[in-house]
């Protein structure tokens, strides 16, 4: 089994920065892929980024410019560097490892508002 402990987010001016990191625990050594998605109220969850082991990063359209993402999957971490925050950027942010089956964290509010 893999634990995912996401941290970070809270409230976020328009424009603001905000950072969320996500700590794996547990057989970590399973990890293959490490990723954010992120959900609001009656949407289904989207992907915002996804960072393989091999290092390869791929970013959701809207966050490409905005959004940088690190990590180090063999450790289990897997961080995202929110700037120029925008009101749609507003959801519950999820930490997910890909393994023998799909992890997900508790999730973690993030709200961008003046």
């Amino acid at each position: 089994q893999v634990q995912l402990v996401e941290s970070g987010g809270g409230l976020v001016r328009p424009g603001g920065s905000a950072e969320l990191s996500c700590q794996a625990s547990g057989m970590i050594f399973v990890i293959g892929n490490m990723a954010w998605y992120r959900q609001t109220p009656g949407k289904q969850r989207e992907r915002v980024v996804l960072i393989s082991k091999g290092g390869n990063i791929n970013y959701e359209d809207s966050v490409k410019d905005r959004f940088n993402a690190s990590g180090d999957i063999v450790r289990g971490t897997l961080n995202l560097q929110m700037n120029n925050s925008k009101l749609d950027d507003t959801a519950v942010y999820y930490c997910n490892a890909i393994g023998r089956c799909g992890y997900w964290g508790q999730g973690t509010q993030v709200t961008v508002s003046s």
